[in-house]
């Protein structure tokens, strides 16, 4: 065997039987070793295989007003792996400057991040790449998908209005095509009041809880992302709108309550017959959070504290619950 040919199979050897077996920041570390290494580390193939070695993690965002460079967003994601120290569950992957306002969707290790300026950018922390929109530019994100028939990454877009799900108004973006949205529609569908930036990608399909101002809401709207179709399922009937969530393969939901003091939560018992049950029924504490939210305030602004009965977590007017296993535990932050 010459010996370029040794090198070459060497080189191989290293990529798939070593650097494909790392975590992310030791990869990231070896991609700056040789540009050969950088180059099989940037690949498609290489990315999916790694990429499917990586656990699922649920992902955090938040503002670090503490920095000395001004205010930034930083992405954790929150690795609750049995074994790990309290320090290393919670690491960010990526900064962000005071002009995004923090990851729109997520896709296969892929971020969407969104800007007050520049609109829409893709991000992949692992290998710190990332990319401007400027095709989406006039767009609302409705959600972000794998296509499997051709492989590619793709974006549903509406309108300029978050609110709205328009089938007849519908159109798909592929990452990385440089082509304009193309515009989808169906024949006999309606207009459906959605929260456009919420949707759940769970078995092939995105989902939205559809909203509902009177009344009770049983309804959930699915895009097929393989045959790219619209269709609806049921859901437990609760007022006003709930959230989407997916754990192990099931679609789940959990609402809140109008006095903002319980959050209930379903899961799907059988995805297919649309069967749902309820799970869980968790008492916000109210008390501890109001006074967590008053030092808080009170030591970032020194001022005049707004209201805080509808606030729960720093600077957010919106319950967030994070999904994770049964077995997970929930470390302290200091």
């Amino acid at each position: 065997m010459k010996s370029h040919d040794v090198a070459v199979l060497m080189t191989q050897i290293t990529v798939w039987e070593i650097l494909v077996l790392l975590p992310p920041k030791s990869l990231l570390r070896c991609r700056a070793v040789c540009p050969a290494w950088r180059r099989a580390t940037s690949t498609r193939d290489f990315l999916l295989a790694h990429h499917a070695r990586q656990p699922s993690l649920p992902l955090l965002c938040g503002y670090d007003f503490s920095s000395g460079d001004g205010v930034s967003l930083d992405v954790i994601p929150f690795d609750h792996r049995a074994g790990l120290a309290a320090a290393d569950q919670l690491q960010s992957v990526a900064r962000l400057g005071n002009s995004f306002t923090g990851p729109e969707a997520s896709c296969d290790g892929l971020l969407l991040i969104g800007s007050l300026h520049l609109g829409y950018s893709i991000c992949n922390p692992a290998t710190r790449q990332h990319a401007r929109l400027e095709e989406i530019d006039r767009f609302a994100l409705l959600g972000m998908y794998p296509h499997s028939p051709t492989g590619e990454y793709r974006l549903l877009l509406g309108k300029c209005n978050r609110t709205i799900l328009a089938p007849h108004d519908s159109y798909v973006y592929t990452l990385g095509s440089g082509q304009p949205p193309r515009r989808i529609s169906f024949p006999g569908e309606e207009h459906t009041m959605v929260d456009g930036s919420s949707s759940v990608l769970c078995r092939g399909s995105l989902h939205w809880h559809v909203q509902q101002h009177v009344g009770a809401s049983n309804m959930i709207k699915l895009f097929n992302t393989t045959t790219e179709s619209f269709q609806q399922m049921r859901a437990p009937a609760v007022p006003g709108s709930a959230n989407l969530f997916e754990m192990d393969g099931m679609l789940g939901m959990y609402s809140l309550n109008d006095a903002l003091t319980t959050i209930d939560i379903w899961m799907t018992r059988d995805y297919e017959s649309e069967a749902w049950a309820f799970k869980y029924r968790v008492e916000v504490p109210v008390a501890e959070l109001r006074d967590y939210m008053i030092e808080s305030w009170a030591f970032k602004y020194r001022g005049e504290l707004p209201e805080l009965t509808e606030h729960f977590g720093m600077f957010c007017n919106l319950v967030k619950v994070v999904v994770m296993p049964g077995d997970a535990m929930v470390p302290e932050l200091s």
